[in-house]
């Protein structure tokens, strides 16, 4: 894997210069920088570093995209977007969302009535707001207290109950009003096309949401019988997020398209609008052959307006605007996950660690023999004859003829010499010395939770590209797990032999070693969880100013155990008394070390779950 698979991952977002990797724009500073500048004023535990300008990248890309496109095939109606908020809810990403976006009239999307008021409160008046889900009475009289604001809003129907309710909801608002005003309303049709992964449940007949064409037909005519057919202006269709292949969205394209045509040739004359939803594809992979996306960008939009403009003409109908929702495109780049190394687990597996005798069972000898021996002309015997040795010196402790050290000794001894094998041989790339790279990974433990900061990794196995933020100048040589603090099992990102993860040897008592994670910026934050109750890493925005330089804003610090406890529900005041109780009430301690328990544990409760790196430590107490 050269270079951390960035030319297929980084859009040129991040550069390589000389050992770190550079944020690409203004005075191209190191990430390595940027987090121990964050480090300095004393925040410890990984780090979460928001970036607008890639949001802005993004919003920027996607409309001058499809303004060419348009542009390519003289294309009628016009192009807006929204953000869904599902995506990603998080203040520091929201504020800068709708900041960089002003120029595109860009709007938001929400699915619950949370998101609903952060739309009314954050979308600029024109912008447009659409509302998606299942909704109550409540949410769609929010809908209408929107359309009276002044909000360019439109709901979409999930089911005939909810046209129902609009239609109710209207009378009430409308009835006595002498300047009526309703949301625009949105259908959303079940399609016959389906998607493909694991998001293809999001189309087809068997999806959760839309109407039938049946239920489409009753929908029409209780519009009409209630004099709300004016106020049809979107058809909507969503067939999966990060869609992977175009095919299937062509499919669904010419679908919608004909369902748009026939109800405006039937009569709905203010239906204007299709919605292709989201699932424009992220590039995730930092290898070759494992690339999850088989279109471009280009190749989307073009897809896109063809298909809305050959469908209309041939159904002599308007050429339709045309809305997307593509959340994970817009923010899954904005954001790096960067944590400390804290220990390698394998590092035990050295010369130094060996404990040999002055007289060694034979087959140990000679498995130090051939570890200083070695060569490449031999390595693949020397390999073979090694693995052989360690079996029978296996054998041999389960029967009591050797001790606990020939044992450690038989472990170490084989895997130098795998390592050395592997190194002598290491372009010959046979799957025998793939499978033996499994024997010799090196266990990185790092300062995170796979839980709260890479759901998707733990729930779906998604990837997400991983690179160290140094020693960039050296090629990485030890195949790598990469596990979390947390105490279970599934917190851990495994060494595949197929899609390799190379990281440095390093002396972590000299230096501190951190890992990014990329791509995160989508759904990750949002459907994390507090496992072990580690909550969200501190945060903070990274803004870029005029003159190249850059200021680190809005830093919200991880929260400490008690707010987290709060959060649960817990009595904070109630667990505060009983620890300072116990402590007092204790015959096992001194009055003068009461004090001293005292005022320790007010420090750990004002902390965060996170560990600190062996550096922090040795840091901290050479500061007291």
């Amino acid at each position: 894997m050269k270079r951390f698979g960035l030319n297929i991952w980084g859009d040129d977002n991040f550069i390589i210069e000389n050992d770190t990797v550079n944020v690409n724009y203004a005075s191209n500073p190191s990430l390595l920088q940027i987090t121990q500048q964050i480090r300095e004023k004393g925040y410890k535990g990984p780090l979460l570093l928001r970036f607008p300008h890639l949001i802005e990248k993004q919003i920027e890309t996607l409309f001058k995209t499809f303004e060419k496109a348009k542009k390519a095939f003289g294309y009628q109606g016009n192009f807006h977007a929204v953000f869904p908020l599902k995506v990603n809810q998080f203040p520091n990403f929201i504020h800068a969302l709708m900041e960089v976006s002003k120029p595109y009239d860009y709007g938001l999307e929400a699915g619950s009535k949370a998101e609903l008021i952060i739309a009314m409160s954050k979308t600029p008046l024109g912008a447009p707001i659409t509302v998606n889900g299942f909704k109550d009475k409540e949410m769609i009289a929010l809908c209408f207290i929107a359309a009276k604001m002044g909000h360019n809003i439109t709901v979409t129907i999930e089911g005939t109950g909810e046209l129902k309710t609009i239609i109710e909801v209207n009378k009430e608002f409308n009835t006595k009003s002498e300047t009526p005003v309703a949301p625009k309303i949105g259908v959303r049709i079940r399609l016959h096309s389906t998607g493909i992964g694991i998001w293809a449940k999001s189309g087809g007949y068997s999806s959760k949401f839309g109407l039938t064409s049946t239920e489409l037909l009753e929908a029409y005519e209780l519009l009409k019988k209630h004099a709300l057919l004016d106020r049809l202006w979107m058809i909507h269709f969503h067939i999966g997020s990060q869609m992977g292949d175009i095919a299937p969205l062509k499919k669904a394209l010419r679908e919608a398209g004909n369902i748009y045509a026939e109800l405006k040739r039937r009569g709905a004359n203010a239906l204007g609008a299709i919605n292709i939803g989201g699932g424009l594809a992220v590039e995730y992979s930092q290898h070759a052959a494992s690339q999850e996306r088989n279109y471009s960008l280009d190749e989307f939009a073009n897809d896109v307006v063809f298909l809305m403009q050959e469908i209309a003409k041939s159904k002599g109908v308007e050429e339709p605007d045309i809305f997307t929702e593509s959340g994970r495109y817009i923010a899954a780049s904005h954001s790096v996950l960067v944590a400390p190394v804290l220990e390698l687990f394998s590092s035990e597996y050295n010369a130094k660690c060996l404990r040999l005798k002055e007289k060694n069972p034979p087959l140990i000898q000679e498995l130090y023999d051939l570890y200083s021996t070695i060569k490449r002309k031999n390595a693949r015997e020397y390999l073979h004859d090694a693995l052989d040795h360690m079996e029978s010196l296996l054998t041999l402790f389960d029967l009591g003829y050797i001790d606990l050290e020939d044992r450690s000794n038989t472990e170490i001894l084989v895997n130098l010499i795998i390592k050395k094998a592997i190194a002598l041989l290491k372009n010959e790339g046979t799957d025998e010395l793939k499978k033996l790279q499994d024997r010799i990974q090196e266990k990185y433990l790092v300062n995170f939770s796979a839980f709260q900061s890479l759901p998707d990794f733990w729930g779906l196995g998604q990837h997400f590209p991983i690179m160290p933020l140094s020693h960039l100048d050296t090629k990485p040589t030890n195949p790598a797990s990469i596990w979390d603090i947390t105490c279970d099992s599934d917190g851990e990102i495994g060494f595949e032999r197929d899609l390799p993860l190379y990281l440095h040897d390093i002396d972590l008592n000299k230096e501190e070693y951190f890992i990014g994670f990329f791509l995160t910026g989508a759904y990750q934050e949002v459907l994390g969880m507090k496992h072990n109750l580690f909550t969200h890493p501190t945060e903070c925005v990274i803004n870029f100013h005029e003159d190249g330089s850059y200021s680190i804003d809005n830093i919200i610090e991880a929260q400490n155990l008690m707010d987290v406890l709060d959060d649960l529900d817990y009595d904070t005041g109630i667990i505060d008394k009983a620890l300072k109780y116990r402590i007092e009430e204790s015959q096992l301690i001194t009055p003068e070390e009461k004090r001293e328990l005292l005022g320790k544990i007010y420090l750990y409760l004002s902390e965060n779950s996170y560990l600190k790196t062996i550096q922090a430590i040795s840091e901290t107490s050479q500061g007291a």
